[in-house]
């Protein structure tokens, strides 16, 4: 077990298009607007947390996204810092602790949290660290065999008997992750097992393999013409023989 844990949350301006797109693939992949990551020892105890807003220099928010955790790209302008700051407060973090990495749908914050380290032009350093996402260990909870996994909310709501308040923002989404995880942890529905068989989270290739197609053989016009002239000057050779 990691001496330290790193709980991360992402809001995003947009949904990812296409998630086998390599980062740097710009019409694949959002932005992030907030990033809120806090570090804990295995018995739960907090000792760092960080919120920032990133600003909209080079992004625009799609409507569902903002209707989603409400953020404005006049907010951000506003209460935003440069995204290289940012991004390279949590790489410190990641290279100083080392930790397990937990988000609840890791799939999404693995992605986003590299796409972020690409546009800071940062070695993306979560790729190397051990990853586990509370999303995919809510299978004995979920109630209902159409259901794959239980969101945040309903998973905070099912272990703790009281509604998310405030949820879609990332410091309220990562602080009611981290309290799932120690929680399901009491309950042994996380055990040092299931976090070593969960399969990671990897990156996309840098450009995507596609697969090899056969040449065919192409004859220009020029070679054709070349073949005609000498048969018409064969001829004319035989002719006047």
């Amino acid at each position: 077990m990691k001496d330290y844990l790193l709980f991360v949350d992402t809001e995003t301006s947009g949904i990812p298009r296409d998630w086998t797109k390599p980062y740097a693939s710009r019409k694949s992949w959002p932005h992030i607007v907030q990033l809120a990551w806090i570090i804990c020892t295995p018995d739960g105890r907090e000792i760092k947390a960080e919120n920032h807003y990133i600003q909209p220099s080079d992004y625009d928010m799609s409507p569902e996204s903002g209707r989603v955790h409400g953020l404005t790209v006049d907010f951000l302008r506003a209460n935003g810092r440069p995204r290289h700051a940012v991004m390279q407060r949590l790489h410190r973090d990641l290279l100083h602790y080392q930790p397990l990495v937990v988000a609840h749908f890791m799939q999404l914050d693995f992605h986003m949290v590299g796409v972020g380290f690409h546009r800071a032009g940062l070695k993306n350093v979560l790729a190397e660290l051990p990853t586990f996402c509370t999303m995919r260990a809510t299978g004995p909870l979920v109630r209902h065999a159409t259901q794959g996994f239980l969101r945040l909310g309903e998973l905070y709501e099912r272990l703790f008997h009281e509604p998310l308040l405030h949820a879609h923002d990332a410091l309220v989404d990562v602080r009611a992750t981290a309290r799932c995880y120690f929680e399901m942890r009491r309950q042994g529905l996380i055990t040092d097992e299931t976090i070593a068989q969960q399969t990671p989270v990897t990156v996309p290739p840098e450009r995507p393999v596609r697969p090899l197609r056969r040449k065919r053989l192409r004859i220009g016009v020029a070679p054709w013409l070349l073949v005609g002239t000498l048969a018409l000057l064969l001829l004319a050779f035989w002719l006047i023989r």
